[in-house]
């Protein structure tokens, strides 16, 4: 008998919540085999076994939060058509009485076929799935067929009214109305949890600016061809902006520092953290040392890291340590916007869509030309005002000087 225990991750992460059994009770497994999908607050991760066997027992359910270092299912010897002994048999009778007289709930019946979460849901309410309808053309009880069951009200077994709240703590939903319920997911939380504290925590405050991309786009324009033959890669928009990023950084170091405690720690590197959206929710992979790449490189990098992203593939190596972050609200039709930092670094660039726009070329020359509103946020604990317009000032003609850009960033 072997124990199937969450590994440890990473410092920062203490605790998970399972997202996905893969193999169930009676498979058999080899070392190595992928057991069950940890959600974390920051990635998906793939538990795997350390033993050979057959998966014997789960001690966890899908939607159970697990800590680092237990134990979730059991690992025996053997293959999945192996008969138990009588003394394991008799064992096994023993177990199954002593459940029984420890959980006398009228959930225990396991005639109905039902999801892992839907059976830990009616076990921890008392309901019997016998009496719930399923909306599965199958017949499956799912956890939300189980949620939304109303017994039949009896007035001796009726369960004691809870204590009446404040009108003020319970939405007010009409029952004619449809809803729907969804459980945040673990990521979820974290994220609106980060984003709160930060709020709470730092000096926020943003400033703007707007680029004509005329130089920029004439330049794709010229050489994405050759670009693209040559590297094998698209040129996009990101490489002119982490590149420019990096020398508005070198220009101003105190949006690549972070405040820990009393000091303030600035960092000699440049790891851009580059914001992905997800089915999940928004990702920060990490583009390592993007003053030493050319503009190939970050282009593929960038490439890869969301990719990784978007196929849930990110490590935890992929999103620790940034000391900047761009984000680009222009892909979905953003116009202007106040991004929220990525603590515990104190600034986030905030791209947005290129519009055209009339623009004074001078006392007598008006001209549309593709502009495009950039937003830092920074946190003014560390970062005065003067130094946040001269950083975005700097990313303004660096953009709009793609000579400049190429020697200074």
């Amino acid at each position: 008998m072997s124990e199937i225990k969450i590994p440890e991750l990473a410092e920062s992460i203490t605790e998970g919540t399972i997202a996905q059994w893969l193999k169930q009770p009676g498979e058999t497994i080899a070392k190595g085999d992928y057991i069950l999908e940890l959600e974390t607050d920051k990635v998906n991760v793939e538990i795997i076994s350390e033993y050979d066997g057959v998966l014997q027992e789960k001690l966890k359910e899908e939607g159970d939060t697990v800590n680092v270092g237990e134990t979730v299912a059991i690992v025996g010897e053997g293959s999945q058509s192996s008969t138990p002994s009588p003394s394991e048999s008799g064992q096994s009778e023993s177990k199954e009485v002593s459940e029984e007289k420890s959980e006398p709930t009228p959930a225990a019946s396991s005639d109905v076929i039902a999801s892992p979460a839907a059976r830990k849901y009616a076990r921890e309410h008392g309901i019997d799935l016998n009496q719930v309808a399923s909306a599965d053309p199958l017949g499956r009880v799912r956890k939300q067929d189980v949620s939304n069951y109303e017994p039949v009200k009896q007035a001796p077994a009726a369960k004691p009214a809870p204590a009446a709240t404040p009108a003020v703590q319970q939405p007010t939903i009409s029952d004619s109305k449809p809803v729907e319920r969804i459980k945040m997911s673990r990521r979820r939380q974290t994220i609106a949890k980060r984003l709160v504290e930060v709020q709470h925590t730092a000096a926020m405050l943003t400033t703007f600016n707007e680029i004509d991309m005329t130089a920029i786009m004439n330049l794709r324009k010229k050489r994405k061809d050759d670009f693209l033959k040559q590297y094998d890669v698209k040129l996009g928009f990101m490489s002119f902006f982490t590149k420019a990023v990096v020398g508005a950084l070198k220009a101003y170091p105190l949006l690549n520092a972070e405040i820990d405690g009393d000091e303030i720690v600035k960092k000699n590197f440049y790891d851009i953290g580059v914001a992905v959206s997800t089915d999940g929710g928004l990702v920060v992979p990490v583009v390592r040392d993007a003053d030493r790449l050319n503009f190939a490189e970050i282009e593929k990098g960038i490439g890869d890291l969301a990719k990784k992203a978007r196929d849930s593939k990110l490590t935890l190596a992929d999103m620790q340590g940034g000391t900047f972050t761009i984000t680009n609200g222009g892909t979905f039709g953003s116009l202007l916007s106040t991004p929220i930092l990525n603590a515990p670094q104190v600034g986030i660039l905030g791209m947005h869509s290129i519009q055209n726009r009339p623009v004074a070329i001078d006392n007598e020359t008006i001209e549309n030309r593709p502009m495009m509103y950039i937003a830092l946020s920074y946190d003014h604990r560390i970062v005065d005002g003067k130094e946040a317009v001269g950083f975005l000032v700097k990313v303004k003609q660096l953009l709009e000087d793609p000579e400049k850009l190429l020697l200074e960033g």
